[in-house]
């Protein structure tokens, strides 16, 4: 009983470190051994252009996921300051003909 838990525990461990190696980045492996064997035939500008433009949509896409958690607080500062400005422009309207003057509405 002893051996066949050891057995599978030691199943177990070597599956998993096995798991971990197909983690591994298989794009960036690939075009570095692509640009390695291939250096004198490629256009390194366009590559670099490529790759440029890949990191721009992964950060685009982390960009989106960001404003869509903090959206709600944005719209929330903002809806704050347009309240704020509207109180003003109607309070300047209220005391336009009035003898009270006011430093905001000059």
């Amino acid at each position: 009983m002893k051996k066949l838990i050891i057995l599978l525990a030691i199943m177990w461990f070597g599956l998993n470190a096995f798991s971990n190696s197909v983690k591994a980045d298989d794009y960036t492996k690939a075009v570095i051994g692509h640009v390695i064997t291939n250096n004198k035939d490629i256009d390194h500008n366009k590559l670099l252009e490529a790759e440029m433009s890949k990191m721009a949509h992964q950060f685009g896409l982390q960009m989106v996921s960001i404003l869509q958690q903090h959206l709600p607080y944005i719209m929330e500062g903002v809806m704050t300051e347009l309240r704020l400005e509207l109180d003003k422009k109607h309070k300047c309207l209220l005391l336009k003909d009035s003898k009270i003057k006011d430093k905001d509405c000059q």
